[in-house]
């Protein structure tokens, strides 16, 4: 049972061999993750890669006149750069942490010797780089085709699924900037959500009242996206 400070928080690092483990865990540096912190802006070069643990990760486009969407979300089952991994060693994205807690990061260089070396490393990281992608594109579907009040019932159990608590602490406004919506659509979403009993929204604090209701209430896409997760990743360790 992983302890408060154990690197087994992280779905991914849980699933590795033992043996594989123990050869990361010199090497992985623990580090605390405000919220708002910019873990890498679009286009530069990934000196590290981050594995959360009790954080949340926002993946960001953002366009040139500084307007911005969210694409995805990692969490405790993932992984924060697998564009290092996968040959391009920058991205278009922002990564922006979206709920502060901790996690771990280890070298960019100490990564790709891992990942060359094939074996359960390789397809554990690629297995869960199909799952994002699944994520990114229901997420582009969802923004195209679903209410609003819909959209926030997927984010809102998005995150939910990676973190130890029914609060998160999240302004309108950055709320608005991860659907890419103006705050005032995000205002009425919100206040629908609290007068159906769903939520409890005040002062930056989001309380889900009725988890079974949100996910009634939520598109397919949440569905979709955590079947995926499901069936690609192993299960979590037991806390």
């Amino acid at each position: 049972m992983p302890s408060a400070n154990d690197p087994r928080q992280n779905r991914l690092l849980a699933a590795l061999p033992e043996a594989e483990l123990a050869h990361w865990l010199p090497h992985l540096e623990a580090v605390e993750m405000p919220l708002g912190k910019v873990l890498y802006e679009s286009g530069s070069r990934l000196t590290h890669v981050y594995f959360p643990t009790t954080s949340i990760v926002s993946l960001l486009y953002v366009m040139e006149d500084g307007a911005s969407a969210e694409i995805a979300v990692v969490g405790n089952e993932g992984i924060v750069g697998i564009s290092l991994f996968m040959g391009g060693e920058s991205t278009p994205s922002r990564a922006l942490v979206q709920s502060a807690g901790q996690g771990y990061r280890l070298k960019a260089a100490l990564m790709l010797q891992e990942f060359s070396r094939a074996g359960a490393v390789m397809h554990l990281l690629l297995r869960y780089t199909q799952a994002l992608i699944t994520q990114m594109a229901q997420t582009a579907v969802c923004n195209r085709h679903h209410s609003l009040d819909q959209q926030l019932c997927r984010w809102l159990l998005l995150s939910l699924d990676r973190l130890h608590s029914k609060e998160l602490v999240m302004t309108q406004e950055l709320i608005a900037n991860m659907l890419g919506v103006r705050r005032e659509g995000v205002t009425e979403a919100a206040g629908n959500l609290q007068q159906a009993g769903l939520i409890q929204y005040q002062r930056g604090h989001i309380t889900v009242l009725d988890r079974e209701k949100l996910e009634r209430r939520t598109c397919e896409c949440y569905a979709v996206v955590k079947k995926e997760y499901d069936r690609l990743l192993p299960p979590p360790t037991a806390m």
